[in-house]
């Protein structure tokens, strides 16, 4: 990385113009980063993922996705993958699924995901280590303005998740998942519990006797 890349702050929001935000993310091509842009600011995440971040990140996509093919619900999950509204909104969460009708609305080659061509995914989850409250803010009001219909943030340091239903770019509260029916959020929580004293493999069959 240059200087000049080097000291851009990082973790953090910075005023940043579209086109500054392109060239910062294009000079990042070859750092393991995550990036957002969002009302004319934008975070690029540079901070080395934590064991129990990529952890929690496995237990969460493969418990999402096993309630999903047991329930017969139509899923296709994302991992860390870019979205973009061209000059107004990019943001790359931890996980994303579409749902149903939509899970194969993203051809297959489609690189950055159009979000002025394509919709928004109907599930969005942030793994929260070191930016919770950033999760529970700007962030939260970026998936409000995109239109994503569910918003999960895993708290990792408390093995807790906090969870949103979307509508009309507001959101409230949910303790169950709307766009999962019959999901709790305590299973999941119990689930992340499990994890931190017995390995994934057995987390996996207690989440299937749950979930049957």
């Amino acid at each position: 990385m240059s200087e000049t890349q080097t000291q851009l702050p990082t973790d953090t929001w910075i005023h940043a113009s579209w086109d500054e935000y392109v060239e910062a993310i294009a000079n990042l091509l070859n750092e393991k980063a995550k990036s957002y842009y969002y009302k004319g600011h934008m975070r690029l995440e540079m901070a080395p993922v934590s064991f129990d971040h990529g952890k929690d990140h496995v237990v969460i996509i493969f418990a999402v996705t096993l309630f999903a093919a047991l329930k017969g619900i139509l899923a296709t999950g994302l991992d860390t993958t870019t979205f973009r509204k061209t000059g107004v909104q990019d943001c790359q969460p931890d996980v994303a699924y579409y749902l149903r009708e939509r899970a194969q609305t993203i051809p297959a080659g489609a690189g950055i995901v159009n979000l002025d061509r394509y919709p928004a995914p109907d599930l969005v989850i942030e793994i929260a280590k070191t930016s919770l409250l950033d999760d529970l803010g700007t962030k939260r009001s970026l998936y409000e303005e995109l239109g994503v219909a569910e918003y999960w943030v895993v708290d990792v340091q408390n093995a807790q998740i906090i969870a949103y239903a979307m509508a009309e770019q507001g959101s409230k509260r949910i303790q169950e998942s709307q766009v999962l029916p019959g999901l709790a959020m305590s299973i999941l929580e119990e689930a992340l519990h499990r994890s931190r004293e017995i390995n994934q493999s057995e987390v996996g069959a207690w989440l299937l006797s749950q979930f049957q």
